[in-house]
């Protein structure tokens, strides 16, 4: 399984506009074969930065991903947005299981 976590950055007074675009990425995102878990949410203590989580399959359901026309909409909006800044690593995880 791939796990990826990391951060973009919009400009806090964009927020508001960019939800509809993010429920809808990850709403197109959870749909795909092979993710398992895709969310983002908004940090309490720095306006504007949001946390991403994914974790998929496999490499193939990533890469399939990557391809997808709900992230093609998504990337093309990020300037309108305000989306300015974005940092993404992948993991390579086993399954997961409760602590």
């Amino acid at each position: 399984m791939l796990l990826i976590v990391g951060t973009i950055r919009l400009s806090p007074g964009t927020l508001a506009d960019a939800r509809p675009a993010m429920k809808r990425m990850v709403e197109g995102s959870r749909a795909e074969d092979g993710c398992e878990e895709y969310s983002y949410a908004e940090d309490v203590l720095d306006a504007g930065l949001i946390h991403v989580k994914e974790l998929w399959r496999d490499r193939e359901a990533l890469d399939r991903h990557f391809v997808s026309a709900h992230l093609m909409q998504w990337r093309a909006a990020w300037a309108e947005l305000g989306i300015w800044d974005r940092e993404l690593r992948a993991y390579e995880v086993d399954e997961p299981r409760a602590i």
